[in-house]
């Protein structure tokens, strides 16, 4: 059947109507199959992934075609992200390594961070940011690509993720102004302040995440599971994140699915819940003066569950 295949638009079409025919789920930098498809073909075919449309129509030699059917077969046979099966995944406009180690790159703080978190940010000044729980670094890295003026350090306690962050910050040639530290949330970072914090935390529930896709268990449960309500790591930020801020500065926290269980808990705090394009994502930002206005909530639903 692949004997009839010859051009690139061909294996893009083959590798979507396979991977739906398998139903494997996308939500690893891509939603759909077609995007999924048209990503490794052009990695086997060491195309750029903006590559025009003018060439679907080139035709591929017969190593090129076993390169690609060999990408797919994986693809569909072990249920594996796309990011770990060619190593690469775009994050805010630029490329990263991806591999086991750390998360697949993908939140939809990107969208902030190439906006210029316009207009959370359009009255402060902003020299020092940090990124915990950065995984990969690609949160951190990216502000710092998008904002040269800004020195940014990526915090995680994964010695693996850590690893991938470092290669990545030699990557993007951002080394003179991102520091990787070892860190157990704020625990390594004692006397550091920053004007900015983004953290992409784990926030999945355990119930969530027994029930999440294969294509999950190829990533680090240490990245993804956060208790029974998603919320073991976003109250500790939120309790502790106020000693880390500039007297202006700003918090800003990705906790998906558990923004309804947040609110439940902690209905005074006036969580700005960002809208982007596609709408609510589960992403809250707050001030500085209103971590310290409702620190006693704040630290009595952090401590009720330590």
């Amino acid at each position: 059947m692949t004997e009839e295949l010859a051009t690139i638009v061909d294996f893009i079409r083959y590798g979507a109507s396979r991977f739906g025919a398998a139903g494997l789920s996308f939500g690893h930098s891509y939603d759909n199959a077609i995007d999924e498809a048209t990503h490794l073909v052009l990695h086997a075919l060491h195309l750029p992934h903006d590559l025009s449309p003018a060439y679907g129509n080139a035709r591929l030699t017969a190593v090129e075609k076993r390169s690609v059917l060999e990408l797919i077969d994986r693809r569909v046979d072990e249920h594996r992200p796309v990011a770990y099966l060619t190593g690469e995944a775009w994050f805010a406009g630029l490329k990263f390594k991806s591999d086991a180690r750390a998360l697949v790159p993908r939140s939809p703080i990107a969208e902030l961070i190439q906006g210029g978190f316009s207009p959370w940010l359009d009255e402060r000044h902003v020299e020092r940011a940090l990124d915990l729980c950065t995984g990969s670094g690609c949160i951190g890295i990216a502000m710092a690509a998008h904002n040269p003026d800004w020195r940014v350090d990526l915090a995680d306690i994964s010695a693996e993720a850590l690893e991938l962050a470092r290669e990545n910050v030699e990557f993007q040639d951002v080394a003179d102004r991102v520091e990787v530290i070892a860190s157990d949330l704020f625990e390594g970072l004692a006397g550091r302040r920053y004007d900015l914090i983004v953290s992409n935390p784990p926030y999945v529930t355990e119930q969530e995440f027994a029930a999440l896709p294969a294509e999950y268990s190829h990533e680090p449960r240490l990245g993804l599971a956060a208790g029974d309500d998603g919320l073991d790591f976003a109250l500790r930020i939120l309790a502790q994140a106020p000693e880390h801020l500039s007297e202006d500065g700003v918090l800003i926290v990705e906790v998906g699915e558990s923004e309804r269980a947040l609110v439940r808990l902690l209905p005074q705090v006036p969580f700005n819940w960002i809208e982007f394009d596609v709408g609510q994502m589960g992403v809250f930002l707050l001030d500085r003066r209103d971590l310290i206005a409702h620190a006693p909530a704040i630290r009595a639903a952090a401590q009720a569950r330590s």
